[in-house]
């Protein structure tokens, strides 16, 4: 079995598009129920009216499946069938009845991976339709083929998600939440446009799917999360933070410039998620250390503390005790002050007796022949006492 070809970066070894390349095939989740017990040479007579009834047994249960039924077990037919079937689905789609067309809809996403033609015109057509549940059950089933089709489905995926009925846009963004896992590059595309629109709405509900591009987007991903932390609108800014510190265990470059960006930020939340991200990126980076060194300034007092609690991890014991006491001079609020005080505590110069007898070396043990020896002669060792005269005098020790 020949094995895929993957293009990689010789120094990382790490694929160099990681957004690219051939995948596995997603199939429509379909839902079960009795009508997946119909024989598939009853299922075309079923949905054409041919016979009214047919009796199955679905989970030790008997059912009566009817013509909607039929129509929804057209996504179970396969071979010359599936293509007799996508003729009667067709025109199931057409019906005057609101129930015929809904349990059309149904079907579309199965019978649409065998025999696709003019399905998603029709798609479009019903969901515009004159009846509510006809509408609903059409947002559905966009949301369903969206992530299998994404180019039969780009055109009017991008129309929904602008649409003013909200249950509407809902529906497609959560086509286009699932196209970010199965075909990120498009999804990136829908992103990149949605960010560019007047409605923050729709700017807040893209810089909320980044994160799901992150993994497979690529440089595009990247590109999409530098622009949202532009944006004038600071919940957009918030989403977009959001996706530093993932970014930071997967392309610690990429992050720092991200971060560096938006530590400047005025709004608090996303600073602290830039400092997160620093936290998490190597903080022996020479930029890294200097956004830390530069956020302990900073006017913001959450920004100023998060970056306190980082500068152990930058700095040996000395240096941090005179760069704390420089700080000190300067720092007006209480907690960070008390923070930074004790760092800058040296126990083994200001501390208690107790504390600065720690650090001494402890005294050399004396050898026992030498312990001995002085015992004999009277002498105490250490702490020890030596034992009452009378019990000396029943040893013997030096013959």
């Amino acid at each position: 079995m020949s094995r895929e070809y993957i293009a990689r970066d010789p120094r990382t070894g790490r694929p160099i598009n990681t957004g690219g390349g051939r995948r596995k095939a997603r199939r429509s989740d379909l839902k079960e129920g009795p009508w997946m017990a119909i024989p598939q040479q009853a299922v075309i007579p079923l949905a054409t009216g041919e016979i009214e009834t047919y009796r199955v047994g679905w989970k030790e249960k008997d059912y009566h499946m009817g013509r909607l039924d039929g129509i929804k077990a057209l996504s179970n037919l396969s071979g010359v069938l599936a293509h007799n079937g996508h003729s009667i689905l067709l025109d199931s789609l057409m019906d005057d009845d609101p129930n015929v067309r809904i349990a059309g809809l149904f079907a579309l996403p199965s019978v649409a991976e065998t025999c696709p033609d003019e399905l998603f015109d029709h798609l479009s057509v019903l969901l515009d339709d004159k009846d509510a549940s006809v509408r609903r059950a059409a947002s559905n089933c966009l949301k369903q083929v969206a992530p299998v089709f994404p180019s039969a489905t780009e055109g009017t995926l991008a129309f929904e998600l602008r649409h003013q009925n909200r249950a509407r846009r809902d529906a497609a963004f959560g086509g286009l939440g699932n196209l970010c896992q199965t075909w990120p590059e498009v999804a990136c595309d829908h992103i990149d446009e949605l960010l560019q629109e007047d409605s923050l709405e729709l700017r807040r509900n893209a810089a909320g799917l980044l994160r799901k591009v992150l993994a497979k987007g690529g440089a595009a991903a990247w590109d999409l999360i530098g622009w949202a932390l532009d944006d004038v609108d600071v919940e957009t800014r918030r989403q977009a933070s959001k996706c530093l510190v993932p970014l930071a265990h997967r392309e610690q470059r990429i992050a720092t410039i991200l971060a560096e960006r938006a530590i400047l930020d005025s709004d608090s939340k996303v600073m602290l998620s830039a400092i997160k991200c620093i936290e998490v990126l190597d903080t022996d980076h020479g930029r890294a250390r200097d956004l830390v060194l530069a956020g302990c300034s900073h006017k913001n007092v959450s920004v100023r503390m998060a970056c306190v609690k980082i500068l152990p991890r930058l700095m040996g014991d000395d240096i941090l005790r005179n760069h704390c006491n420089a700080l000190l001079r300067e720092e007006t609020d209480e907690r960070i002050r008390s923070e930074l005080k004790e760092m800058a505590f040296d126990a083994q110069i200001e501390g208690t007796e107790a504390q600065k007898n720690a650090f001494l070396a402890p005294a050399p043990k004396v050898p026992e022949i030498d312990r001995e020896i002085a015992e004999s002669q009277g002498k105490i060792v250490g702490l020890e006492e030596l034992p009452p005269p009378d019990v000396d005098a029943k040893k013997t020790r030096h013959g």
